[in-house]
């Protein structure tokens, strides 16, 4: 938006500070008539958490939230068929340490998910009439009482991480001249292959099971990194993601969200670069 504003050119954002956002106030004022607008949310500072509803969420389930109390404001996510919750920050919040230091919080079949560090794109489409009257109509006592009480169930399932951010590794803008790289990529995809999980195992959330595959790739690529590393071959962290990125490639099918950039690079090489910052950080800690 600071770039739209201040130039009248369109780009993806590059940061999450203020050369790139704009505060709502400097938001609505250029632009008052924006069909949505995509905050960058902090749960922490912001005292705010966004609850995102998945177009396929069961119906039971949906309305179940939607009746949550407390709820600061509600809207229809950009399909049209899922939901957007601002609500206030859980009371017991910090009582789940490996939650709070969370991006995302995620039901297990994907059907919602707390965003508590993370992009939210708001559409200002509020919610329809035969909705409303849906979550008017409901009788049965509902699955969740609080968001207390959501947070509880989700964050409750958190593992603690090494919290190494994906831009502790620096990847140049294009793949360097890495020693021996074809080999590596193609033993580490001779070994995995048929050692990779199925989506069904996350209950097809590709999200999960994309993370899964460059731990497992991570894994039978280390094995040929010492490998060569003691023919006196030095490895960098950036090296390794670049190297994991390309094996990646081979074995996990395209989609809409790997055209996304993230921290300016390609999203599955942001991916891969988060999976190498938290090994490296897991295991400096080991020592």
């Amino acid at each position: 938006m600071r770039h739209l504003i201040d130039v009248g050119l369109l780009r993806g954002a590059w940061a999450t500070d203020q050369s790139c956002l704009v505060t709502l106030d400097e938001l609505t004022s250029a632009i008052p008539n924006a069909g949505n607008a995509a905050f960058y949310l902090q749960a922490q500072t912001d005292g705010l958490i966004v609850l995102d509803i998945e177009p396929d969420c069961p119906t039971r389930i949906a309305t179940d939230l939607l009746r949550l109390p407390d709820i600061l404001y509600s809207e229809l996510s950009m399909s049209g068929r899922g939901f957007h919750l601002v609500m206030p920050l859980p009371e017991n919040f910090h009582d789940f340490p490996a939650a709070a230091g969370k991006r995302v919080l995620r039901e297990e079949h994907g059907w919602y998910e707390l965003l508590l560090d993370h992009w939210a794109t708001f559409t200002r489409r509020p919610l329809p009439d035969h909705i409303v009257a849906r979550i008017g109509a409901a009788t049965a006592a509902p699955a969740f009482t609080s968001i207390e009480d959501l947070y509880t169930q989700l964050a409750a399932m958190a593992r603690e991480s090494s919290g190494a951010s994906a831009t502790a590794v620096d990847t140049a803008e294009n793949m360097p001249d890495i020693p021996y790289s074809q080999a590596i990529i193609e033993q580490t995809l001779t070994s995995a292959r048929h050692q990779l999980r199925d989506p069904g195992d996350f209950n097809h959330d590709m999200s999960r099971w994309e993370f899964s595959v460059f731990a497992s790739l991570y894994g039978w690529m280390r094995t040929q990194l010492l490998a060569y590393s003691a023919l006196g071959v030095e490895y960098s962290a950036g090296d390794t993601a670049w190297l994991l990125y390309m094996a990646a490639l081979d074995v996990i099918p395209p989609r809409p969200k790997h055209n996304q950039r993230r921290n300016g690079r390609p999203f599955l090489l942001d991916r891969a670069a988060a999976l190498v910052a938290d090994r490296e950080a897991s295991s400096s800690s080991a020592d």
